[in-house]
């Protein structure tokens, strides 16, 4: 049995998003867990919280980005291809490029956001701005796995 090249990249797709949505569930785990202490103690936090325990749901979508444009662009360019050679097998690599830069983006931003949260009630919410400036930080390189997602598939002429 031989593997199109079209499933291979809807395969790399599927990975982005998984890398998002695992980094996602993971960050979101630690900074939740972080804002449940944190409003046992002080409830007033609430909207200090929900804002930075919100940031690393960010990753999802930028996966989702990534499948999209992979079934929507590239799996049809394939498909209309006489001999896709390997760029199935490249994409599937993109993707899985992808993947890692979402999930692991995700899964630091959850810590860095705990510790803002954490540090909330000792700080009357003066940390907010901070904690929120520390993880755009980490939440940059889930947004360059998609743009260099989109610039090698653009360099591969797939996109």
């Amino acid at each position: 049995m031989v593997i199109s090249a079209e499933s291979l990249a809807a395969i790399g797709g599927a990975i982005a998003l998984a890398g998002g949505l695992g980094g996602t569930s993971l960050g979101l785990g630690a900074s939740c867990s972080a804002g449940a202490a944190t409003l046992a103690e002080e409830p007033g936090q609430f909207k200090n919280v929900i804002v930075l325990a919100s940031l690393p749901m960010t990753q999802t979508f930028y996966g989702l980005i990534v499948l999209i444009l992979i079934l929507t662009r590239v799996v049809p360019m394939l498909a209309a291809m006489p001999d896709p050679g390997g760029n199935g097998f490249a994409v599937l690599g993109i993707g899985l490029i992808a993947g890692s830069a979402e999930f692991f983006s995700a899964w630091a931003q959850g810590g860095i956001c705990a510790s803002g949260i954490s540090l909330l009630p000792k700080t009357k919410g003066k940390i907010l701005t901070n904690g929120i400036l520390m993880a755009v930080f980490v939440e940059l390189f889930g947004v360059l796995g998609m743009v260099f997602t989109i610039l090698a598939l653009s360099m591969l002429g797939l996109f």
